[in-house]
């Protein structure tokens, strides 16, 4: 059941049925809840992932979020019964109209994955066990990879005969040496922690699960205490810097810092900083 551990936090969180939330010192953990199937994605967990992470983006009380998942594996990718029956949910006695439909559909399987990287808030990925498939395109949208050093990752779309539709391909080359990308888009090879790490995909190994948990939470909780406003526009930064040149880079920040530089936080980190004490921000 979906709980909040803070009793002075009024928050709701959603109730879901594939996925966890706890809010708890400003971090919403999300974590994927289907273990006996290793954290396959099924359609509903398609469109609670982007439920979850909508919520996490507009709650102010959320300043960082944790993707975790159940068991002994993070996540084994789509559910292959899903997959199964896309053709049937897609069909129409014209072939066009099939098409367009299946466009359609794939469309908004993408968006519910990019609504983690649409997610203002800096989202941590705490993967344990298998990172396989579409687990590789929900990783790829986070801001920071945390693993176990018995996690593996695969690009496992090539081995059932598809072309990655819903981010892998747009994304992991973005995180790795464009040839090791395509190397495992091409041959479907796992890759362990200690490769993943070796890489860039992944930021640190950790021991054990529970290790892997702790020492994610300590990140998102430094992260949390600094400025929400600024950690939000560094985000918008980052990723705007990442798909635009360096000169659009410098104008959209400017134009930003225009408009929140002189902000309450600023006055507040300033304040501290005189005081010798930590800071302390508003939602």
């Amino acid at each position: 059941m979906n709980r909040i551990r803070e009793t002075h936090v009024t928050t709701t969180v959603p109730q879901l049925t594939t996925i966890t939330i706890e809010l708890n010192e400003n971090i919403a953990e999300i974590r994927l809840n289907r273990p006996e199937r290793s954290n396959a994605i099924n359609e509903a967990m398609w469109h609670e992932l982007r439920s979850a992470f909508a919520w996490a983006d507009a709650t102010p009380e959320v300043r960082v979020a944790m993707l975790s998942g159940a068991g002994l594996n993070f996540c084994s990718g789509i559910d292959l019964a899903m997959l199964a029956g896309v053709g049937r949910a897609v069909a129409h006695a014209d072939p066009a109209r099939s098409h367009e439909a299946l466009r359609r559909v794939i469309l908004d399987l993408q968006d519910c994955l990019t609504s983690v990287e649409r997610c203002r808030k800096p989202v941590l990925a705490a993967i344990q066990g298998a990172c396989i498939g579409g687990a590789i395109d929900l990783v790829s949208c986070c801001d920071m990879r945390y693993a176990t050093a018995d996690a593996h990752f695969a690009v496992r779309e090539i081995d059932v005969g598809m072309t990655a539709d819903v981010g892998t391909l747009q994304r992991l080359p973005r995180l790795v040496a464009d040839g090791v990308a395509r190397e495992m888009a091409y041959t479907g090879r796992a890759v362990d922690g200690f490769e993943a790490k070796l890489i860039g995909l992944v930021n640190q190994l950790f021991e054990s699960p529970e290790a892997l948990l702790e020492g994610v939470r300590q990140i998102a909780r430094t992260i949390a205490a600094k400025s929400p406003l600024a950690i939000r526009g560094s985000k918008e930064m980052l990723n705007y810097g990442r798909d635009h040149s360096v000169a659009d880079g410098l104008d959209h920040v400017a134009t930003w810092n225009a408009a929140m530089l002189m902000s309450a936080d600023l006055e507040e980190a300033m304040t501290a900083m005189r005081e010798k004490r930590a800071p302390r921000f508003g939602d």
